[in-house]
């Protein structure tokens, strides 16, 4: 994250609601997830006390998603960080987790680089375009929220009738071309 890019800052009033000070108008847990997915640096403080509340709300925001099933932490890994707190690994692990995700976004970043420069010797079979533009989908999707600095991809039109039948042409011509290979 540049630093010349200054935090989206969000006022929690008494009430516990919360306040974009940048639009002036209400925003709910999902929106500052959304904010946070999209790259920006976000601020939540109490109005009346100033206390910096960033690091409650996101701890919030990660317990709602594991709590509807969208598991990103295995139990264990749970597991762990709770003893993490009551041992003397609390010092240790707090820069292992910011090493880890820093190794992540590295690692991400380079194979977006490498996926970029690699020449593609099936660009010249017919549907390629479009699993290609899936792909890059998923990969978008999948990596959301973990590298605000990857380069952006395009999106994904929505998906249309003629997309699917393309796509099933894409699958029917894959099969053939596997069929052929293992008859080689």
């Amino acid at each position: 994250m540049a630093d010349d890019v200054k935090a989206l800052l969000i006022k929690r009033y008494a009430s516990r609601r919360l306040y974009n000070t940048e639009t002036s108008d209400y925003v709910t847990l999902e929106d500052i997830a959304r904010f946070i997915r999209e790259g920006r640096e976000v601020k939540i403080v109490d109005l009346k006390s100033g206390d910096d509340l960033t690091r409650q709300y996101l701890l919030q925001i990660i317990a709602e998603h594991e709590s509807r099933g969208e598991n990103v932490l295995p139990l264990d890994v749970l597991t762990d960080l709770v003893r993490s707190y009551t041992t003397q690994a609390q010092s240790v692990v707090p820069q292992f987790l910011a090493a880890s995700f820093e190794m992540l976004r590295e690692g991400q970043s380079k194979l977006m680089e490498n996926f970029a420069a690699m020449p593609n010797p099936m660009a010249s079979m017919p549907g390629f375009e479009a699993l290609q533009r899936q792909q890059q989908a998923f990969l978008q999707s999948m990596m959301a929220g973990w590298n605000a600095t990857a380069p952006d991809l395009p999106a994904a039109p929505a998906e249309t009738v003629s997309d699917r039948e393309e796509l099933n042409a894409i699958k029917k011509q894959l099969a053939e071309l596997q069929a052929k290979l293992s008859k080689l």
